[in-house]
């Protein structure tokens, strides 16, 4: 008795122990859903001791956490009336009275910087001392803010569209905790909410925080929606296929029990939900949902044999159980490639799907026999699919091409690879922090908005160690610093920077009576002067504290990004450093470039390279599992060929529409190829035991396997199609297009291993169907046929 015999009659004879095991793991695993949490921390790419990591740790060690700024921003007119402009900076104050928040600046919160002679230092005064009663009022404090403060441009208005900001400075311990959710949600939107309907002024928000927080509430939002689409999607087209309820129910509680485990083990392991990660519960429907059409589809075609149930359904596990598994472990494969990357991120998503998808095979294999011994036989009219005139003759047409048109099929093999190959030089390689970020959602139109106003909300840090305490208010440094910035404002994917430069500028301003024109850096001359005033003056503003580190050796450059992807990214940041290295000279300064914006962009570069290596390695490691099966290096190269030719039809059709390689998109290469690679494993199982079966008639075997597999791969396929088609309706960028590319690989690599395959099978018959060649296999992977010719 065979191994997969063994198991047929345990899973039969023990089924009520085993519903009740299933049942109690079940439980279990629900009960670890609670241990599921949101990622409030910025997704890091980078493993954790690569040296950009190391320098941006060292700067939150100098500087503290950098992204704690929420930005409110008005561009209405009618914001410089009395009754408004008070209320806008009484909207300030209201957010700054939370405890989740620092402090806050706004307009009514502006102190100037006023020369006191007598005691030589600066005295700092309000912009005005009363609430403006009258528009004149407002409209003298609006000039004065933007006629003789440059101070504050960039900063709290933009002179030219006359937009205004409040700065909203949120406490750093709290920015990647549940409590910036809270704040954000139950605090922050509705206070502006009531303040727009209160005042008819419409509010622009962002900053990192913000974004964050309101990205990973859109992610939440849609794992639910896409775990009924998916489920909604398979079970109407696998109850289209079937023509029955009972199987289409009994499918719909293996997927179900499927996802609460994937769930579950999330929980179990402890780790966050990312937008990665969220794509597994409805992956493991739509990877779930073949194993049922081969497992039903089995039972349904033993019933119309013999109509012996018993015997139906120790059959179905025995003679494709094996098929079912290698097929399951290589889908696992593709995602478990993962795990060797060095990027925490991928590495938790694959060891989460690898299981996952192990599982659903587990507990297909063990419910949908146990199931069906408890219900009646199918009736004829629940058989009658398997008889369905359109499925034979799309077989038929086939079988036709495979054996009447094999010179088409080549041709058009060729010719595709060489348009494909024309389209991969045409791919560009991109990461944006926002890219992918729902595009349709207002706090995504307001990271545009602030963009277009303010140059960008994504942090840049330039960290200068000048080696000495007190070095950074050396007018050198200061001059040099000077420098660096006035390249950075030539940037125009930059904002104007924030530092210690900002305030011994303003100081200049202020010695000569607040005179705009003097907002600059002191000369030699002037520079004892001004920075003995600032030494002796005691500002209660918090605004450029922390540009300057306690002992006065570090200062900080913040300037913020627009939205640019990887390509335009290098090229500024070897402008920046170009400028660095000419203006520091290294025996004097260390100056890194740092942020968590730089930090995401080189890590999406990291993982794109890691992801490479991960496609790569899961060819390797299902070419290992081909040569384990078949023994044949020839059959390994022929199984290979109709899986990575879709792979490269995909790449080249991302060329030619413009879709970038980036994490989302290249994901698609190795999760296409481990599905892909099933439908080879079936067809080829199956072809090699028509070979024993016919005496090693190789035209007979293939034309045989063709009608056999032609069925349930066409099925599977068009499921997995719709199922990975149904990630297209997330608002999500990089979801939408792994769903679509998913989508287009796997019709592609149906195609290929219903047409392509059989075609190279035929035309080096003699060089691969011989007992030589095929040697018998290390695990048979279906069951030889029976006497009686029952398969």
């Amino acid at each position: 008795m065979d191994f997969w015999t063994q198991v047929s009659r345990l899973i039969l004879k023990g089924r009520y122990i085993i519903l009740i095991l299933i049942a109690a793991f079940t439980y279990f695993l629900a009960s670890q859903m609670q241990y599921m949490r949101f990622s409030y921390t910025e997704a890091n790419l980078l493993p954790e001791n690569h040296k950009t990591n190391i320098e941006y740790n060292q700067f939150l060690e100098l500087f503290g956490e950098e992204g704690n700024l929420i930005i409110l921003a008005t561009e209405d007119s009618s914001i410089f009336t009395p009754e408004k402009f008070n209320a806008w900076n009484d909207l300030s104050k209201k957010l700054d009275s939370f405890n989740e928040v620092d402090f806050t600046v706004a307009i009514g919160d502006i102190q100037k910087l006023k020369k006191n002679k007598t005691e030589q230092k600066f005295d700092v005064e309000p912009l005005y001392d009363k609430a403006p009663t009258t528009t004149e009022e407002v409209l003298k404090i609006k000039n004065e803010l933007f006629e003789n403060l440059p101070f504050f441009d960039n900063f709290l208005y933009n002179k030219k569209s006359e937009t205004i900001r409040t700065i909203v400075y949120l406490k750093k311990d709290i920015v990647n905790t549940a409590a910036r959710k809270d704040f954000i949600f139950d605090a922050l939107n509705p206070t502006i909410e009531k303040f727009e309907k209160d005042y008819n002024i419409d509010i622009r928000v962002s900053g990192m925080p913000y974004i964050r927080t309101m990205n990973a509430q859109n992610i939440i939002d849609e794992i639910g929606l896409f775990v009924f689409l998916a489920l909604a999607v398979t079970a109407l087209i696998f109850f289209f296929f079937f023509r029955s309820f009972r199987a289409t129910f009994i499918t719909l509680v293996v997927v179900s029990i499927g996802v609460v485990w994937a769930f579950g083990f999330i929980g179990l392991f402890r780790y966050e939900i990312t937008v990665l990660m969220a794509l597994i519960p409805p992956l493991i429907i739509v990877i779930g949902v073949p194993n049922a059409i081969f497992l039903i589809n089995k039972y349904q075609q033993e019933v119309k044999k013999h109509g012996n149930q018993a015997k139906s359904l120790q059959r179905v596990i025995s003679k494709i159980g094996n098929a079912t598994l290698m097929t399951n472990v290589t889908t696992a494969s593709g995602f478990a490639t993962f795990i060797f990357t060095k990027s925490q991120l991928l590495r938790e998503f694959g060891t989460i799907a690898s299981i996952n998808i192990l599982a659903i095979f587990v507990l297909a294999l063990l419910i949908i026999p146990i199931m069906y011994s408890f219900l009646p036989l199918p009736k004829e009219k629940h058989l009658k699919h398997l008889e369905r005139k359109w499925i034979d003759a799309i077989v038929t047409w086939m079988e036709s091409i495979v054996r009447n048109h094999r010179f088409a099929v080549y041709a058009s093999t060729i010719v595709l690879i060489i348009v494909s190959m024309i389209g991969v030089y045409m791919i560009k390689i991109s990461g944006s922090l926002i890219e992918d970020m729902p595009k349709g959602k207002q706090f995504f139109k307001d990271i545009v908005f602030f963009e277009e106003e303010f140059g960008g909300i994504m942090p840049l840090e330039i960290v200068i160690d000048t080696k000495v305490e007190k070095g950074v208010m050396k007018l050198s440094t200061l001059q040099r610093m000077n420098k660096l910035d006035e390249t950075i404002d030539e940037i125009p994917q930059l904002s104007k920077s924030l530092s210690v430069l900002n305030i011994v500028k303003y100081s200049k301003q202020a010695f000569y009576s607040g005179i705009p024109k003097y907002y600059q850096l002191p000369n030699n001359q002037e520079k004892n002067w001004i920075l003995s005033y600032t030494k002796n003056s005691t500002s209660n503003s918090d605004l450029l504290n922390n540009f300057v580190d306690s002992t006065g050796r570090y200062a900080r450059i913040t300037t913020f990004m627009k939205d640019i992807g990887t390509d335009k990214m290098k090229l500024i940041e070897d402008r920046i450093q170009q400028k660095i290295d000419k203006e520091f000279p290294k025996e004097d300064y260390n100056v890194s470039m740092t942020g968590g914006a730089l930090v995401f962009l080189k890590g999406t570069t990291f993982l794109i390279n890691n992801l490479v290596i991960s496609l790569s390695l899961a060819i390797l490691l299902i070419a290992i599992f081909m040569a384990f099966m078949f023994r044949s290096f020839r059959m390994i190269i022929i199984s290979l060929i109709p899986n990575i030719f879709p792979l490269l039809i995909t790449a080249g059709l991302m060329g030619y529409l413009g879709v970038p390689i980036k994490p989302s998109t290249i994901l698609v290469f190795s999760i296409a190829f481990g599905i892909s690679v099933d439908d080879t494993i079936h067809f080829l199982a199956k072809y090699r035991q028509e070979l024993i079966a016919n005496n090693w008639r190789i035209k007979q075997s293939v034309y045989a396997a063709l009608r056999e597999t032609g069925v349930s791969m066409f099925y599977t396929s068009i499921v997995l199609f719709f199922g990975f088609l149904v990630f297209t309706v997330s608002s999500f960028g990089g979801t939408i297009a792994l769903g679509g590319l998913v989508s287009i690989t796997l019709l592609f690599a149906m195609v290929s291993n219903l047409l392509l395959l059989p075609s190279l099978l035929l035309s080096l018959e003699k060089k691969i169907a011989n007992k030589k060649t095929l040697k018998e296999p290390t695990l048979d992977i279906l069951a030889p046929e029976d006497n009686n010719g029952d398969k």
